[in-house]
């Protein structure tokens, strides 16, 4: 009998599933195939360390902020407006001492607080640059949430943002009332009223340092278009100023002595100006060198603190505003 000669294509193949079954296990021992989810034991551990709080997370964002207002931690050009203009508030109270050496005067010919008044333009524009660096870029790009995937709700972000702008401006002020201070030691003016002076001055630097951050830190809340915020910033706070400045020159030639130092209260700048003068024992800069009465001093400091307290508030009602 001749042997089977059946063709390899016409074996048996094998019978289909039925219906509903699992169909032919996979090759390769029963292990999934490749293509389906697998879940990988990766040796994930939860984070067992210490937790920094909000005390550190409010720290951690006002060192930044400080430092992006000077451009530490930027681009090299990103350091250059603030720089140029932080020489350009410090030589020239250099100058001021060695003035005063050379002419062998007994006093400094500018006073401490004076001085930051007669620099108020150029506070204006490194202000104008640091406050929407500070807020308006965070909303822009909408980063804001991610500070507060941490344990920082909205007081801490805000109270750490304008501490910060506050402390910038504040050390942009205080340094070249520090340099006078230390020429008119050298020059041997006088220590005891030369300290006195410098002290008041430095609050001084501290009032105007608030009030200034508080205004600009609102403004560039305001909008995250940082060249609006600039120049809303500038008009804020050096458009004012020289209005009301016209307007008690007015005032003054026409007699009306007592409305110079109410018009005072219209703007940052103579605010501060009626100030100092009255309280922190410097030389008014109003037409005629007016100087404020009892009431009229009182009055300030209630619109001062009043004004604080408004923009402060302000601000954190913008960013409740806008759900953060």
């Amino acid at each position: 009998m001749s042997p089977d000669r059946t063709p390899a294509h016409a074996a048996q193949a094998p019978a289909p599933a039925p219906p509903g079954s699992a169909g032919p296990a996979p090759a390769g021992g029963g292990r999934p195939g490749r293509g389906q989810d697998v879940i990988h034991n990766i040796g994930y551990r939860g984070y067992e360390g210490p937790r920094l709080g909000r005390s550190y997370a409010r720290r951690a964002l006002f060192s930044q902020t400080l430092r992006g207002a000077y451009g530490l931690g930027r681009s090299a050009k990103s350091k250059v407006l603030p720089m140029l203009l932080f020489a350009a508030v410090s030589v020239p109270a250099a100058i001021v001492v060695a003035v005063s050496v050379v002419a062998k005067s007994d006093d400094l010919p500018v006073g401490y607080s004076e001085y930051v008044l007669m620099m108020q333009p150029l506070i204006g524009i490194y202000l104008a640059a640091a406050a929407p660096q500070a807020f308006s870029l965070d909303l822009r790009f909408k980063t804001t949430p991610l500070y507060f995937s941490r344990p920082m709700e909205r007081g801490d972000y805000v109270a750490a943002k304008f501490a910060a702008l506050a402390a910038a401006l504040f050390v942009f002020t205080a340094v070249p009332v520090l340099i006078m201070y230390a020429g008119a030691l050298l020059a041997k003016l006088g220590f005891a009223d030369q300290s006195g002076a410098a002290a008041q001055g430095l609050v001084f630097c501290v009032l105007f340092a608030l009030l200034h951050a508080a205004i600009a830190a609102w403004i560039a809340a305001l909008t995250p278009r940082r060249g609006f915020g600039i120049a809303a910033i500038i008009v804020a706070v050096t458009v004012p100023f020289f209005l009301i400045t016209a307007l008690q020159g007015i005032a003054w030639t026409s007699d009306s002595r007592e409305a110079v130092g109410w018009l005072g209260v219209a703007s940052p700048g103579t605010l501060l100006d009626g100030i100092q003068s009255r309280f922190l024992g410097g030389t008014s800069q109003f037409p005629g060198g007016q100087d404020l009465t009892g009431a009229q001093g009182a009055v300030y400091l209630v619109v001062l603190a009043a004004l604080l307290a408004c923009f402060y508030a302000l601000l954190q009602r913008r960013y409740r505003k806008a759900g953060l």
